[in-house]
């Protein structure tokens, strides 16, 4: 692990998320590396991903005023100082030995908000205490639903600000990356979440692959009545993730969900679901701004962000480049990866002739004509 003012200046000569996960790769290990790159299948859909934001032109505006420009707007009536929530992702730990605790540290001194993992290697009362910014607490609906009570609980009383429920995931992708690697959880990092109260199943993570390691975890009898029971147990918003479908999203904002996450979990669920660029104009349309809507999967560039909310999204949600600035270099790395985002956003703004986040409209993805 490099000295903080020797990582500092290896940071400060990286320009790219590319360039920091290729400085990632080379401090972890080969395991832990394929768990967090791949993704299901043959990854046509995490490759679509990042293409699809690509593909999208900003039809930008000149001679427009951007001396005073401002990246700031609110998530769920909190104010951050972008329009960047960073995504739940597990296992911190297995890229720095302070995993999440670095993380949120680095956000929150960006003036930023984080969503924690429920795979994640630190308690939840243990990065509230430490966030500056707002949490969400992601978890599942497994199949102990008294479990997940006592899970909710327990997270609100730490102070999250919101819930955000994966709802993607009744049985596990299958990923052979993680497969060809043999990955399990590492010998002595515990699902600390998960494990620190007694519910009454089985605890046992030791399987190769995130299928028989986790799978008890997720429940395939998830329906939107699980939906109803949580939002009406909850004191914070719940957020729904894994929205690719417009009328989906109608049905989770009719049993009460708070927010919309437009995602395909990286990619690493089902191999063949329409990248996210896709589906988020469609559900932003249909939730026509009753809810925050997010998005993640591919973003990588402040460019992408902007098109981001050009189709309708409140924010976006970034997962593995945040891994890859925690594997670099720690709280530095991640901050690193916020300030190329954001600076990288700014930038676009003026370009395009944009100095506000509200300004950001679907003109400059669609054009009107004229």
């Amino acid at each position: 692990m490099l000295p903080a003012n020797e990582a500092e200046c290896v940071l400060a000569d990286l320009h790219s998320i590319d360039e920091i996960e290729a400085l990632a790769k080379r401090h972890l290990s080969e395991v832990a590396y394929a768990y967090y790159a791949g993704a299901a299948g043959c990854e046509r859909t995490h490759a679509r991903n990042r293409a699809a934001w690509e593909s999208l032109s900003i039809w930008h505006r000149v001679m427009v005023d951007v001396s005073r420009r401002s990246t700031a707007t609110t998530l769920l009536d909190r104010p951050i100082s972008a329009p960047l929530f960073v995504a739940p992702t597990a296992l911190h730990r297995m890229a720095h030995p302070d995993g999440e605790l670095a993380t949120v540290r680095a956000v929150g001194s960006r003036g930023l908000g984080m969503a924690l993992s429920s795979l994640a290697t630190t308690s939840v009362e243990e990065v509230c205490a430490a966030a500056s910014g707002p949490v969400h607490f992601q978890l599942y609906i497994g199949m102990d639903r008294g479990f997940t009570k006592e899970l909710v609980e327990r997270a609100i009383s730490a102070g999250v600000a919101a819930l955000q429920l994966t709802v993607d995931t009744p049985v596990w992708g299958l990923r052979a990356r993680e497969m060809r690697t043999g990955f399990r959880i590492p010998e002595g990092m515990s699902i600390v979440n998960l494990e620190a109260l007694g519910a009454k199943v089985a605890r046992d993570h030791s399987g190769v692959g995130i299928g028989s390691a986790l799978g008890w975890t997720i429940s395939p009898g998830l329906s939107w009545k699980d939906l109803e029971w949580l939002c009406g147990l909850s004191r914070v918003p719940v957020l729904v993730k894994g929205i690719c479908r417009a009328d989906d999203a109608l049905l989770a904002v009719r049993a009460g969900a708070g927010g919309i996450v437009v995602s395909n979990h990286g990619g690493r669920q089902l191999d063949g679901a329409p990248p996210t660029a896709e589906s988020l104009p469609r559900v932003a349309q249909a939730v026509a701004h009753r809810v925050p809507v997010l998005v993640d999967g591919g973003i990588r560039t402040g460019v992408d962000i902007f098109r981001a909310l050009a189709l309708g999204a409140t924010a976006v949600q970034v997962g593995r480049p945040i891994l890859w600035g925690l594997a670099a270099a720690g709280e530095l790395g991640v901050a690193r990866v916020i300030d190329l985002l954001v600076q990288d956003f700014d930038r676009t703004m003026a370009l395009a002739g944009c100095p506000i986040v509200g300004g950001i409209t679907r003109d400059f993805i669609e054009p009107p004509r004229v």
